[in-house]
C-alpha cells in the first residue's frame, strides 16, 4: 500500500457527494484543505470487482472510470473531474459487508449517467442569479428610504432564497441517483439490501447530530428516512431482494477491511481487534502490517510466512511480506519477493513502481537498467503515474541522459498539473534531444499542452 502520495489539491474537486454531503463544492484551495490519497493494488482490484457488474448494467466503460481512494475516516463517497469515484476509507472500514459498498458505488454510478456532476454548474448559476436579483432589488429601495440595513435584508432574503433553490436542485440529483441505483443493481442482478443497510447507518448518524426541528429544504440532502422507505419498498419488489452475493465477494470484503485497519488505526487498536488467539487469515494480515508500522519486523515477517505458507498462490501476501522488508531497508530481500510478485501479477503498475524503488536505491547500474524496464512496464498500464516518472528521471540523470531527464520531468510535472514547471522541462528537453525524435516530439506536445494553460 502506497499511503500519502502526493495530496491532491481539492480545489480541482466539484464534488457529487452522496448520503451525507449532498451535492457541494469543495472551495478547499482558499482554506489550505487538501484530498490525501492512498493506492494499493489490492484494495483497488477489489473495487474493480465491486464495479465490474454495475458498470455493464450503466452502461458506463470501466478503462474511462477511475476509483480513488480517500484517507479520510467520514462515511462519504463522491463524484468529481469526471467519470471519477472518490471513496472514503472510513466508508469502506464501515461496511460490513460487500453489498453495501457496491450499492455506494452504483449510487454513484447514477450521478455520472445522469449528468449531474456536468449540470452542477447550472445549478449555481441559478442560486447565483436569485442571490443578485434580490441585491439588486435591495439596493435602490435602501437609497430611496436611506436606511442601509434594508439592502442587507435583502441580500440576506436572497440568499436564502437561493439556498433553497440550490438544496432543491441538489435534492432532486440525489434521488434520481437512488433510482438509477436500483435499476442498476436490479440489471446486475445484485440485491439493494447492502444500500439499504447502508443508508439506515446513515439514518442513526442523522438522528444523532441532525436537530428534529431542521426544516427539510434545508438539508443538503434528502432525508435518510425517506431515502430508507423508498430503498424498503424497492427491495418489496425486487426479485434479486434475496438474491446473494458469492462468498468470494466476503472474503475479498474481509481482507480489505483488515488491511485497512492494519495501515490507518493506531497499532494498539489493532492489536485489541485482532488478538493474537485470533488465527484467522484477517487478524494475522492485520496483525502483520501493524506489526511492521510498529518496526517489530521478524514479528510481522512469521506472520506474513505462515501465510505465504498457507496461501503459496496468493500474491497478495508476498506482496505483504515484500513490503515489511523495504520497510525494514532490507531492500535485496524485497526485491526478490516484489519480483516473484510481478510474475503473479504482471499487470501490478505499484508493485512495479515499489520494485523499481527498491532497485533505484541501491544504487547499482546494473539494477537501474532493470528499474527503468519495470517503470516502463508500469507507465504502459498507468501513464500518469507522477512518481514513476520521477524515478525514471533519476535514472536518466545518473546514465548523464539530460535530454531524457528533462522529459520525464516534463511528464511528472504536467501530471501533476504544474504547468509552468512542465513548461521548463519540456523546453530543456527540446534542447537537449535529437531534434524530430519520438522524445523531441513528446516534449513539444507537452510544451504546447502547457502553453496552453501556464498557470499551475
Amino acid at each position: 500500500m502506497v499511503l500519502g502520495p502526493p495530496p491532491l489539491a481539492a480545489a480541482a474537486l466539484i464534488a457529487a457527494a452522496v448520503f451525507l454531503s449532498g451535492l457541494y463544492p469543495i472551495a478547499a484551495q482558499a482554506q489550505g484543505r487538501t484530498v490525501s490519497l492512498i493506492r494499493d493494488t489490492e484494495i483497488e482490484n477489489t473495487i474493480r470487482v465491486y464495479t465490474a457488474p454495475i458498470f455493464k448494467a450503466a452502461g458506463l466503460n470501466p478503462s474511462f472510470v477511475r476509483i480513488h481512494l480517500v484517507n479520510d475516516p467520514s462515511l462519504n463517497a463522491f463524484v468529481a473531474n469526471g467519470q471519477r469515484i472518490y471513496i472514503h476509507t472510513g466508508l469502506l472500514m464501515r461496511a460490513d459487508n460487500p453489498g453495501q459498498v457496491i450499492g455506494v458505488l452504483a449510487h454513484e454510478a447514477g450521478h455520472i449517467t445522469g449528468g449531474h456532476l456536468a449540470r452542477f454548474s447550472d445549478g449555481l448559476s441559478d442560486a447565483s442569479n436569485t442571490n443578485l436579483a434580490a441585491l439588486i432589488l435591495g439596493i435602490p429601495l435602501a437609497v430611496l428610504s436611506g436606511r442601509p440595513e434594508v439592502a442587507a435584508a435583502a441580500s440576506s432574503l436572497g440568499n436564502q432564497l437561493g439556498t433553497r433553490q440550490f438544496l432543491q436542485y441538489t435534492r432532486g440529483n440525489e434521488r434520481a441517483a437512488d433510482q438509477a441505483a436500483v435499476d442498476f443493481l436490479d440489471e446486475a442482478e445484485i440485491s439493494a439490501r447492502g444500500l439499504y443497510e447502508f443508508m439506515q447507518v446513515l439514518q442513526q448518524q442523522d438522528a444523532m447530530f441532525t436537530s428534529t426541528s431542521q426544516s427539510s429544504y434545508t438539508r443538503t440532502h434528502p432525508l435518510s428516512a425517506d431515502r430508507v422507505e423508498f430503498l424498503r419498498n424497492h427491495l418489496a419488489n425486487s426479485p434479486n431482494s434475496r438474491r446473494p452475493l458469492p462468498d468470494y465477494f466476503q472474503r475479498m470484503h474481509d481482507r480489505m477491511r483488515a488491511k485497512l485497519n492494519g495501515y490507518i488505526l493506531p497499532t494498539g487498536r489493532v492489536y485489541t481487534l485482532y488478538p493474537e488467539t485470533d488465527r484467522s487469515f484477517d487478524a494475522r494480515y492485520a496483525r502483520a502490517v501493524a506489526l511492521m508500522r510498529d518496526v517489530r519486523t521478524e514479528e510481522a515477517l512469521v506472520l506474513a510466512e505462515e501465510l505465504i505458507a498457507e496461501n503459496p498462490e496468493d500474491a497478495f501476501v508476498y506482496e505483504l511480506k515484500a513490503d515489511i522488508l523495504r520497510d525494514a531497508a532490507r531492500l535485496e530481500d524485497a526485491i526478490d519477493v516484489y519480483e516473484r510478485v510481478v510474475e503473479m501479477l504482471p499487470w501490478a503498475a505499484l508493485v512495479r513502481l515499489e520494485l523499481a524503488r527498491s532497485q533505484i536505491e541501491l544504487n547499482s547500474p546494473d539494477l537501474d537498467d532493470e528499474a527503468e524496464i519495470h517503470l516502463r512496464e508500469a507507465l504502459r498500464y498507468e501513464p500518469n503515474m507522477s512518481q514513476a516518472w520521477r524515478l525514471l528521471a533519476t535514472v536518466y540523470g545518473r546514465r548523464g541522459d539530460f535530454g531524457q531527464t528533462a522529459l520525464a520531468q516534463a511528464e511528472e510535472a504536467v501530471n501533476q498539473g504544474r504547468r509552468n514547471a512542465a513548461l521548463g522541462h519540456a523546453r530543456r528537453a527540446l534542447t537537449l534531444l535529437p531534434e524530430g525524435s519520438p522524445a523531441w516530439l513528446r516534449a513539444q506536445d507537452i510544451e504546447i499542452q502547457a502553453q496552453r494553460n501556464p498557470n499551475g
